[in-house]
């Protein structure tokens, strides 16, 4: 296995439990093949960490242990499922959840890959060339801890040469939709339909709270809304209004669906196929007022009109927004963006705040973590 230095940064970095690897973390000219094993070394050679070097769009590498006695082979994985398997045996045994984060990626002891379960079946993401290098092996592993998994898909999160972005692997094919449960709500979701399934499962947490705490009696705008999922878990916890905006032609159709599914009448909600930043002024023109606000932006996103990229365009967005909650209403912000470090994140909602000469009171701020 090649030895490769880094800086005295990088090694502090990695000892206090952070495994993304960058370019500026090697004091040399790196070269690698995609997937490559290599150990890593101080300047005196001595053994820091194992890694896997791998391009993604947040760095070139993953370290995956500190211990020299690892390899990263088919026992390894085996047992970084068992962990997690054992972390979610609450979730396992929840009739009112049948969808979570399964794995999740260098939480859970595998960088670079995340599954998701929808019912029994499992949908895996690679996030790199490299790491689909061992795929045989973390399928393997993962089927001998999951044998009761009924099927398998692939999401390919990176660019492969033939262009291929979702697929079937094994196993059962699951229905279409097939219909999942998440606190006790149900959700029609499509496994192999691009990269998205129709519902984002790091946000189970924040639906959770919306149904229990903050839509009771109160009108919801659901902005960047895809399937209407927090649209959905508002109205199930008695929201008397939910209006949901996204630019994407097709969720206008989706967003019914999920109201359907759980006996809600999709009619009697607002939906717009618009522009957001379009809606905001339509809003402010019409004096409508919402109680509780959701924005939860794409990281990036071009149309005909604009093109958007969160961490650069988060604070004129939320400036925007700020003029239509009604008095003592609730922003919900959340970012799944991964360039976007959470100090930049919070200081841009405090900063938007700032720059419209408005007050809150307390932040309700969710950085995503996944990849």
């Amino acid at each position: 296995m090649k030895k490769i230095t880094i800086t005295q940064i990088s090694e502090k970095k990695i000892k206090a439990g952070n495994p993304l690897l960058q370019m500026e973390d090697f004091p040399n000219e790196l070269s690698f093949d995609e997937g490559e094993l290599v150990e890593l070394v101080d300047s005196r050679q001595k053994f820091v960490a194992k890694a896997y070097l791998a391009k993604q769009n947040k760095g070139v590498g993953w370290v995956f242990s500190l211990d020299n006695a690892d390899s990263f082979n088919e026992a390894f994985f085996k047992k970084q499922f068992e962990k997690a398997k054992r972390k979610r045996t609450d979730l396992q045994s929840d009739p009112e959840t049948t969808t979570y984060r399964l794995f999740n990626a260098e939480g859970d002891g595998i960088p670079g890959v995340t599954i998701d379960h929808y019912d029994g079946f499992a949908v895996v993401s690679w996030y790199s060339e490299g790491i689909f290098r061992y795929q045989t092996a973390i399928i393997a592993a993962f089927q001998a801890v999951f044998p009761e998994t009924k099927g398998i898909y692939e999401k390919f999160r990176y660019q492969r040469k033939d262009g291929l972005i979702s697929r079937y692997v094994r196993g059962d094919a699951a229905p279409t939709p097939l219909i999942v449960k998440e606190n006790g709500i149900n959700y029609a979701t499509y496994l192999d339909d691009g990269l998205m399934t129709g519902i984002f499962l790091d946000q189970r947490e924040v639906r959770g709270a919306l149904t229990e705490r903050y839509a009771a009696g109160k009108r919801v705008l659901n902005t960047f809304s895809y399937t209407g999922a927090f649209s959905v878990a508002a109205a199930m916890g008695g929201a008397i209004e939910t209006t949901s905006v996204d630019v994407a032609n097709r969720s206008l159709e989706r967003t019914k669906e999920q109201f359907a599914v759980n006996n809600l009448d999709g009619e009697q909600q607002k939906i717009y196929v618009m522009d957001v930043f379009d809606f905001i002024r339509y809003a402010i023109r019409k004096e409508l007022q919402f109680d509780v606000t959701i924005i939860d932006p794409p990281s990036f996103a071009r149309t005909k009109k604009r093109t958007f990229s969160v961490t650069k365009d988060c604070t004129q967005l939320l400036e925007e927004l700020i003029q239509i909650p009604a008095p003592d209403g609730t922003l919900i912000v959340s970012s799944n963006a991964t360039n976007y470090k959470e100090k930049n994140f919070k200081q841009d909602i405090a900063q938007s705040f700032k720059n419209s000469h408005c007050d809150y009171l307390k932040a309700f701020i969710i950085k995503k973590l996944t990849k």
